[in-house]
């Protein structure tokens, strides 16, 4: 959009114009250093045999190597290259102490209507630092999301807050069904 030969106006006027700098109109983006695609190298080849290292276990590794790295720039290579990480996941299927077991009553049950069998599920969001929860209220039927609420501890309050915007905006079904221990499984609605 800026013309170096314009006749009446110079190229600070026209940036002004654009309302960015001289500076970003000069600018000519830089590769990465020798060094950083060395180490891109060997943080690939390190992952490939460890693909649990994350950026702190990388950078310990690399130093160790003799490299001088610090958190920071190996943090931004392993962003440029896209490694992610494999980790343990948290284990949301253990049996609450003293939680009731509740009877499977969808064998062989024909779901046919709206409002008949709700399910609710929770998953985990991996994030940088931890996790984030998600439940999830769909209807069987329709196979619709009727409510869903993201929280990061895995206290019931979230999964109750869910559970009570569905039913009240399409009324109680009649079995909520789930097959998380931390809400309980299939049972009829009272």
């Amino acid at each position: 959009m800026i013309e170096r030969s314009h006749p009446s106006l110079s190229v600070g006027a026209l940036c002004r114009l654009l309302s960015i700098s001289r500076s970003s109109f000069y600018y000519a983006p830089q590769g990465d250093t020798e060094m950083n695609l060395a180490l891109m190298q060997l943080i690939d080849r390190q992952f490939m045999e460890t693909p649990f290292y994350g950026v702190k276990q990388m950078t310990w590794h690399l130093r160790n190597e003799g490299h001088a790295v610090n958190v920071k720039r190996i943090r931004r290579l392993m962003r440029l290259m896209r490694l992610m990480p494999i980790y343990q996941k948290p284990n949301t299927s253990k049996l609450a102490k003293g939680h009731k077991t509740y009877p499977y009553l969808l064998g062989g049950l024909r779901v046919d209507r709206p409002n008949q069998v709700w399910c609710a599920d929770i998953t985990y969001l991996p994030m940088r630092r931890g996790f984030l929860y998600l439940v999830a209220i769909m209807d069987w039927f329709t196979r619709k999301v009727l409510a869903w609420r993201i929280s990061n501890t895995l206290e019931a309050d979230f999964c109750v807050e869910a559970l009570n915007e569905a039913v009240h905006r399409f009324g109680p079904p009649e079995i909520m069904n789930t097959d998380s221990h931390t809400i309980g499984a299939s049972s009829r609605v009272v």
